[in-house]
């Protein structure tokens, strides 16, 4: 199967400044803080913030709908994920492959993320983009839940403010 679109592009504007938002993306506690879609939460195992460097983290499903979603889905209710950081430009752009290894049936894959931060008269404007996944399936769950990250990260941002 092939996806209908070639990649996803999701845009937030942050009352913050492009160091604030690079912080809470690029350290294990400000990752851990909001990097799970709602219902899920994360702990960063490794952190190599460079060119080459991992990014290891485990998210697990702690919401009742979440757990159930998993489970009718054969998939365990705890995922350690993998991402390899491609461009670390500090605090302008990063990019990394994530690792899809955890879809039953499918042969893993990587992925990649581009995440560009601009500094814009209202704060910061952070523009991510990712490949589609394998099918649109999986590409409408990508979009869906990188959407609800970003949220994550502006109720984190308006909480620290």
């Amino acid at each position: 199967m092939t996806p209908a679109q070639e990649s996803v592009r999701i845009t937030r504007t942050y009352p913050a400044t492009p160091e604030r938002v690079w912080q809470l993306w690029t350290t294990g506690e400000g990752i851990a803080r909001w990097w799970s879609p709602d219902g899920f939460t994360v702990e960063v195992d490794k952190l190599e913030l460079r060119p080459g460097g991992e990014l290891i983290y485990t998210m697990t499903a702690t919401a009742p709908e979440q757990i159930a979603f998993m489970e009718s889905h054969g998939m365990p209710l705890s995922t350690r994920s993998r991402k390899r950081f491609v461009e670390v430009a500090e605090p302008g752009r990063l990019s990394y492959t994530s690792l899809a290894d955890f879809i039953p049936g499918v042969d893993p894959y990587d992925f990649l993320t581009v995440v560009e931060l601009e500094a814009v008269e209202e704060g910061v404007r952070v523009t991510m983009t990712a490949d589609a996944m394998h099918d649109e399936e999986w590409t409408q769950r990508l979009a869906a839940g990188r959407a609800n990250e970003l949220d994550n990260l502006g109720r984190v941002i308006d909480a620290d403010s």
